[in-house]
């Protein structure tokens, strides 16, 4: 009972001040809230984020918050959008700037009911591994020799999941 109580007093805190109008983009979820009318506008490929929200059954991915939301998120309006000649998507403050995180670009994959965005963003993934075979923490946008965490079990496993979830769409259902 008390954990229902948590649940729905969450849910209800959310959604009367954890969504701001954002110019552009509409009704959007804001990063943190005070509560008292101040907000971050913003997303980092850590999980959870906002771009995360469907992965977890918080909204639908056709919900039209969600996906003003997630427009947001993937633009440069959101201050860690990288964009670069080897991958684009979103890094996070806790690596240098211009650093895209391969656990932002499979969820991005996983959120999506676009099935060649999907095979799109499996395929930056694997060329964006700078021939180690792994995914990273943090690639550079634009050369994949530069990375963070050589070996991230993080990264690795939310990769492994994406490519069993898109079994159908990368391989035909085999």
């Amino acid at each position: 009972k008390e954990a229902v109580a948590l649940a729905d007093e969450i849910y209800e805190a959310i959604e009367s001040i954890g969504i701001v109008e954002k110019e552009g983009f509409g009704k959007i979820y804001a990063y943190e809230t005070d509560g008292l009318g101040n907000y971050l506008l913003m997303d980092d490929a850590n999980v959870p984020s906002l771009l995360s929200i469907p992965y977890f059954k918080y909204a639908d991915i056709e919900d039209e918050i969600y996906q003003n939301t997630r427009r947001y998120c993937l633009s440069y309006d959101n201050d860690y959008y990288y964009e670069g000649e080897v991958i684009k998507g979103i890094g996070s403050p806790h690596t240098p700037s211009g650093y895209v995180w391969h656990i932002g670009v499979a969820l991005q994959a996983l959120t999506t009911n676009d099935e060649q965005e999907r095979k799109e963003l499996i395929d930056m993934i694997l060329n964006s591994d700078a021939d180690t075979l792994f995914t990273h923490e943090g690639v550079y946008k634009d050369d994949d020799k530069i990375f963070t965490r050589s070996w991230f079990a993080w990264s690795n496993s939310l990769f492994a999941y994406l490519i069993l979830d898109s079994k159908n769409i990368v391989c035909g259902g085999n």
